[in-house]
């Protein structure tokens, strides 16, 4: 499993939205120069974000973006989830039943171990701690 910069961007997005809670709605503008990350790519991870319901969206003026919860609501598996999609190492054991050998695969047992230390450590951690 490699965590892509999509989800990497996507947790300092969050982290950045959390440090900025009190002043309201943050522009997408404002993000890219203080994070260094291109607005068009910005505008993709924060789509899912916000599609993801992890994000509020206000138009207007002083309109931007917003966490909907407090940091420590948000789990670090659930943020890369709506970033980067599955995070499992291997492809055998991204959905239950992805792979018709894993009754008899000598492996499988070793895959799932690892996928679900995975999703124990990133479910464990969340936004308020990163801060």
């Amino acid at each position: 499993m490699m965590v892509s910069t999509k989800g990497r961007y996507a947790l300092r997005i969050m982290a950045y939205l959390a440090e900025h809670m009190d002043e309201g709605p943050v522009s997408l503008k404002d993000i890219a120069e203080k994070e260094g990350i291109g607005i068009k790519y910005l505008e993709i991870i924060v789509s899912s974000l916000n599609k993801g319901g992890l994000l509020d969206s206000v138009r207007g003026k002083n309109g931007g973006y917003r966490l909907n919860r407090k940091p420590e609501e948000y789990t670090i598996a659930t943020i890369l989830h709506y970033s980067e999609g599955s995070l499992a190492p291997v492809a055998c054991v991204q959905t239950q039943d992805s792979c018709e050998n894993s009754h008899c695969c000598k492996t499988y047992t070793l895959w799932k171990g690892l996928d679900d230390l995975i999703d124990e450590y990133l479910n464990s951690k969340t936004l308020a701690d990163i801060l």
